[in-house]
């Protein structure tokens, strides 16, 4: 049996998304995933100490804050947070994102709240 050779339209998997700051991934690639997600308002404080961390903005406008600063995205851009690099996301209105990252990060690093997302749920 062959595998059917489909793109991943990122428009229509979004449409799938109805809930905020909840990563689903759409691939992977080796030990990283893909991953969209939908976010607005606040995230938390945290880092991820083993791996960096990819934001790609296809829709919005994000800030990532840093304790020394801070970097904004619109739509294309795309910024990596460095390993163990403290950062706090933030949309003033809805963003909609790819992230990229290894298989079984967790998304608030070694903090854990109500921002905490599952791991590993595909769409």
């Amino acid at each position: 049996m062959s595998t059917p050779y489909l793109p991943i339209n990122f428009a229509s998997k979004l449409n799938l998304i109805n809930d905020q700051w909840q990563a689903r991934v759409v691939a992977e690639m080796n030990d990283y995933q893909f991953k969209l997600v939908k976010i607005e308002g606040d995230f938390i404080w945290h880092d991820h100490a083993d791996t960096d961390e990819t934001f790609i903005v296809l829709d919005g406008e994000l800030r990532i804050d840093f304790r020394d600063g801070a970097v904004k995205l619109s739509a294309g851009d795309m910024f990596v947070v460095p390993k163990g690099k403290e950062h706090k996301p933030y949309a003033e209105k809805e963003v909609k994102l790819l992230l990229i990252e290894p298989r079984g990060v967790k998304n608030t690093g070694s903090e854990t709240s109500e921002r905490t997302a599952a791991n590993d749920v595909w769409i």
